[in-house]
């Protein structure tokens, strides 16, 4: 008798698991079609290998999130109260809590282009009266809970007719082959940089599929510069927002010598005399930040103008940036001077430039020498107009050439550990070295160039890369910023804030007589007036930082923040500030088409 009712205790539990197992996998079905709006934001794909991709992917990934759900949240439960009218009504109530966290995520998505994270949470959560609108957010979840105790109910009544078809077997089988096969296909599809794959990598929730470029790097296998297809996607960026409109009078060569990692605060008579007297006989915009802390993120920022969240656009692949385009279109000759290892991201940055690369050894000091050489022999060769980019390399690795005599130490102004203090003389011999070199670019210039010298990055004291990475500091993206304009007496220090983002539209409006409003394809406002905006995004789409004016919050690409004071010293214990950081997401999908 005993063993009859574990016995029928068995038989119970297993009808529950295998019900269960079924209920998971319709409401993995059900999150397909709720993921669905996903695709109204990113777009669908244009090409068989995309939607095949998209197709496994989904099914695969969907599965696995309802399966999840159900592991965690309900097969517990099973065991515990293997009653079937209470786990009816409790599935049903986790899975309907389940399914509008994954619509309201898709409206988050649909706002800002993010997930849902502790960092989005809390924006969303000041801003919910925009989000949700109407009174759809009552009506919706009581439309699936409905729907879900009807399917628990359902599939309650007909689960021995489903077991006895064994077609269990064949579905797990399916959605095990779509699962594994989407991150087959994609580490491929990153490998070879098919657009028409990644374009869909941050689409869906908790999506993380496998890649393999790390892979790649650890066996020393580099990819080709260019990987880029040669059928575009579908646009989804409006970038500018409309036709630019330019009747220039005039059109003077330009010069913009962009030295990596030069901070702002090391500008002065003892480490760099030269740029510092440049700076006070010119155009001197003393509050300047980058658009990020590295090569990427702050190049990024200074050519195309937008804020690192659009770094990550397909389209951007694709299209160069408007400041090339209309320099390009006006009849200038383009000239970019840096290393054979830069490779820039987004790929289509430099497209418009002839590209003068100096061969990179062991030394960036010496590759710094050719470069100038290489600038040196373009311009004495190019039809004018001209616009020459002159990337200068050696404060970032702290070097200079052998035999050079630099100047003497001196104490720095912050306090340093004793490693910080070797770093910081080192890096002010390479600044000083780079201060002659741009004192004799400058003094043999043509007449009437204008001149532009600025930081790609700022600098922190470390040999430890991954802190650089992801450090946002006030170090590492305080830069100068010095503009010449020929013919025109501009001795003035600006002390607004200004960004990278500014240069374009001042060049495109002073220089070249544009007239659409600088928000048709830049982040910021022109240099030459101060910004309407009380933060600065600094960073890319995976890590950045918000600048305010008393504070600095650091947000990574899982939502964790941070926030310190205004010199990075401390952390402070306080919220987000939500007005302004809803204006950075909105900014951050602006351009998008809807």
């Amino acid at each position: 008798m005993v063993e009859r009712q574990k016995q029928i205790g068995r038989d119970r539990v297993s009808r529950l698991v295998s019900w269960g197992h079924w209920f998971a996998f319709i409401n993995g079905l059900l999150a397909i079609i709720v993921g669905y709006r996903y695709l109204d934001t990113i777009g669908l794909p244009e090409s068989f290998i995309g939607w095949g991709y998209l197709v496994i992917s989904t099914i695969g990934h969907f599965s696995f999130l309802a399966f999840m759900v159900y592991l965690v949240f309900i097969f517990p439960i099973t065991l515990l109260l293997p009653y079937s009218r209470i786990l009816r009504g409790y599935a049903a109530t986790v899975a309907t809590l389940s399914l509008c966290l994954l619509l309201y995520d898709t409206v988050i998505y649909d706002d800002y282009g993010l997930h849902l994270s502790p960092f989005v949470f809390d924006l969303a959560w000041a801003d919910l009266n925009a989000l949700l609108r109407g009174t759809s957010y009552i009506i919706t979840p009581l439309a699936i809970l409905v729907i879900e105790l009807t399917l628990a109910n359902f599939l309650w009544k007909r689960v021995e007719k489903i077991r006895k078809r064994n077609v269990g077997n064949k579905v797990v089988v399916l959605v095990g082959i779509c699962f594994v096969a989407s991150h087959l296909i994609h580490i491929w599809g990153d490998a070879a940089d098919v657009t028409e794959i990644t374009h869909f990598d941050d689409a869906y929730p908790l999506s993380y599929p496998a890649t393999a470029k790390s892979l790649m790097e650890s066996y020393g296998i580099e990819g080709s510069r260019d990987h880029r297809s040669q059928t575009p996607p579908k646009a989804s960026l409006q970038y500018p927002l409309s036709p630019m409109q330019c009747t220039a009078d005039s059109l003077p060569n330009i010069l913009v010598i962009a030295v990596d990692s030069l901070r702002a605060d090391l500008v002065d008579e003892s480490t760099m005399p030269f740029l510092s007297s440049y700076a006070q006989q010119n155009m001197n915009f003393t509050k300047h930040l980058s658009g990020g802390n590295q090569f990427n993120s702050g190049m990024f920022s200074l050519l195309y103008a937008l804020q690192g969240s659009y770094s990550n656009a397909v389209d951007l692949h694709y299209q160069s940036p408007v400041l090339t385009q209309e320099l390009a279109a006006k009849g200038y000759d383009l000239g970019l001077f840096t290393t054979q290892d830069t490779l820039p991201a987004p790929l289509a940055i430099f497209d418009d430039f002839e590209r003068v690369d100096a061969e990179h050894i062991n030394s960036y000091a010496i590759s710094d020498l050719q470069s100038i050489a290489n600038w040196q022999q373009w311009t004495g060769s190019a039809s004018q107009p001209w616009f020459s980019l002159l990337n200068l390399k050696s404060p970032d690795s702290y070097d200079t050439p052998i035999g050079f005599l630099g100047i003497k130490t001196v104490q720095s102004s912050s306090k340093l550990k004793p490693a910080q203090k070797v770093l910081f003389n080192q890096y002010r011999q390479s600044l000083n070295f780079i201060d002659k070199q741009i004192e004799s670019v400058v003094n043999n210039l043509p007449k009437g160039t204008m001149v532009v010298i600025t930081g790609v990055n700022g600098k922190m004291f470390t040999s430890n890369s991954d802190e650089e990475r992801v450090n946002l500091s006030p170090d590492s993206v305080r830069v100068p910023m010095i503009i010449h304009w020929p013919n025109e007496e501009s001795a003035k220090q600006i002390k607004y804030r200004t960004t990278h983002n500014g240069l374009v539209p001042a060049i495109l409006t002073q220089t070249l007589g544009c007239t659409n409003p600088a928000s048709d394809y830049s982040s910021d406002q022109s240099l030459m007036q101060p910004s309407d905006k009380t933060w600065v995004y600094v960073g890319d789409h995976r890590i950045f930082a918000i600048y305010q004016e008393s504070e600095i919050t650091v947000i990574d690409r899982h939502g964790k923040y941070r926030i310190y004071d205004s010199e990075y010293h401390k952390r402070l214990k306080k919220k987000l500030s939500a007005p302004e950081l809803v204006e950075v997401m909105r900014e951050g999908r602006r351009l998008y088409n809807h």
